[in-house]
């Protein structure tokens, strides 16, 4: 999604879109918001996978979560973003019949870890804390439910312990609401160790989360970093 994003080469402007057209912070490179302020773009981006044969498209909501939208001043709109995203990807999948098509709610891994300290002359720090991961990821879900999505997809994790928080917010979703949905589990192996940012081995990271019961083994992308 943010690639096919990028493509469009947007400005400032575009981001803001009448909505934001007022609002007090730099938000371009928010992709999130572009479901707001852009849904077209957004909509043809799904309407691009689903036309080349794609089952299961995303939702535009990687960062779509109050943590990582606090760095554009947006955190009090992540519901509404949820909710936007999820209707614009369903309102394209619907419009397929050849074969079913599915719309899976992306909960990205916020721009936080709980698990490693961001201060190296402390690592004992903390700038967030599990329960505040979990209720930032329970309103997330909150919002691409109500706007239909079919799944859960928490993707490209890189700590565990953030991830155990989203499972964690979705789990206690499916209790309070009553309705239970299918869950996809994709981690980020960041370089040629094997082991994700936070330090396990894709095997113990599956053992960490198998409790979860995923609908899919954990999909492990590996991205080399070159200075």
């Amino acid at each position: 999604m943010g690639t096919m994003v990028q493509s469009y080469k947007l400005e400032e402007v575009d981001f803001r879109g009448s909505q934001f057209k007022e609002h007090e912070s730099d938000i371009k490179g928010n992709n999130e918001v572009l479901s707001i302020t852009r849904p077209d773009i957004i909509s043809e981006i799904h309407k691009s996978y689903l036309d080349a044969g794609a089952d299961i498209i995303e939702t535009n909501t990687f960062s779509a979560n109050s943590i990582s939208q606090k760095d554009y001043n947006l955190e009090k709109f992540s519901y509404e973003l949820n909710k936007s995203s999820a209707e614009i990807a369903k309102s394209q999948a619907v419009k397929y019949t050849d074969t079913p098509r599915f719309v899976a709610g992306a909960i990205g891994p916020t721009n936080r870890t709980a698990s490693l300290s961001p201060d190296v002359n402390d690592p004992g720090y903390r700038n967030i804390d599990f329960d505040t991961l979990k209720e930032s990821y329970k309103e997330q879900a909150l919002g691409l439910v109500d706007g239909g999505v079919d799944l859960f997809l928490i993707e490209t994790v890189f700590d565990t312990l953030n991830c155990k928080a989203a499972i964690f917010a979705v789990q206690e979703f499916f209790k309070r609401s009553g309705k239970i949905l299918p869950v996809m589990i994709s981690g980020t192996i960041t370089d040629a160790s094997g082991r994700t940012l936070s330090g396990q081995t894709a095997e113990a990271f599956w053992y960490s989360l198998r409790h979860a019961k995923p609908m899919s083994p954990t999909r492990c992308a590996r991205t080399r970093f070159r200075a």
